[in-house]
């Protein structure tokens, strides 16, 4: 019997990020903390400049806490490793390598040899749908075809954490919906943890097993909102009473912050403006 300890237990513990220089700083988060249990797929939410990519980059280890403590499997963070996967929206692939070979290149920098690394690297590539794209480059594929690879990259170290920050945010909406699909797929696979950022409520629903929300500047956690929808996610679960019951409650949410965030620029009557604005277009802005 296998007793050991599940890995990939992220803890953000009463975090604080200030930003400044010529003796003036600005707050960015404030007092956040958050858990993302091993094996759970958790996403942040929030309106922008809230902090959500700033917690993010601590976990990778990019960035250090001004107060408080970020911790994987119980150690604190002190800088990037191995045991934490990157995605970010933009794409990371070296031009003049081949996509195998992209996939291969964390393995090479752990000394893997090449004969170990081919087969890892096709298995994961197969597992993404882009095993007949092995051979081709870069510039030969579409943009979520792109970030397919960089996930796979990012996962062929075998990473006890995922740490993607708005991964699908440039792509078109037909391909953003394969593409959580598709995550969601391989993430059920793999069930390695992960903490993904968006700023897409419906995506945060359909991926996720919980989400927090982040109030606007400095950014502190507003709700931890679980996601009681089953396994495996299909498309059309986006249609059922809950989903949109979660979509109105998050919406709600973000709301809130989105006004005060903006209300604190635009004074009172700027905020009475907003609040007619968001009530007329239903949330459009938002979503």
């Amino acid at each position: 019997m296998n007793n050991a300890t599940p890995k990939g237990h992220i803890e953000i513990r009463d975090v604080s990020v200030r930003f400044g220089r010529n003796g003036s700083s600005t707050e960015a988060v404030s007092r956040v903390s958050l858990d993302v249990a091993p094996g759970d797929f958790v996403t942040v939410i929030g309106p922008s400049g809230c902090g959500k990519s700033t917690l993010l980059n601590i976990v990778a280890g990019f960035l250090r806490p001004t107060e408080g403590e970020a911790l994987l499997d119980g150690a604190a963070i002190s800088g990037p490793g191995a045991d934490r996967g990157v995605v970010f929206q933009q794409y990371s692939l070296f031009p003049w390598m081949t996509v195998r070979k992209n996939v291969e290149f964390g393995l090479k920098m752990q000394g893997i040899n090449a004969n170990s690394r081919e087969p890892a690297a096709r298995s994961l590539l197969g597992m993404a749908g882009l095993l007949a794209f092995e051979n081709h480059y870069p510039d030969q594929l579409s943009g979520g075809m792109k970030q397919r690879v960089g996930i796979v990259r990012a996962l062929a170290t075998s990473p006890q954490v995922l740490l993607m920050d708005e991964p699908f945010g440039a792509l078109d909406s037909q391909t953003r919906t394969v593409m959580q699909e598709i995550l969601t797929n391989m993430w059920q696979q793999l069930r390695l943890s992960v903490l993904f950022i968006t700023h897409d409520i419906e995506e945060a629903i359909f991926l996720s097993e919980k989400v927090y929300v982040m109030t606007a500047r400095p950014g502190r956690i507003k709700a931890e909102i679980p996601i009681p929808l089953p396994r495996p996610r299909t498309p059309d679960m986006m249609a059922s009473p809950t989903f949109h019951a979660l979509v109105r409650q998050l919406k709600g949410l973000i709301r809130e912050e989105s006004l005060a965030a903006m209300g604190s620029e635009l004074g009172a009557s700027g905020l009475q403006g907003l609040d007619h604005h968001f009530a007329h277009d239903g949330m459009k802005a938002l979503t």
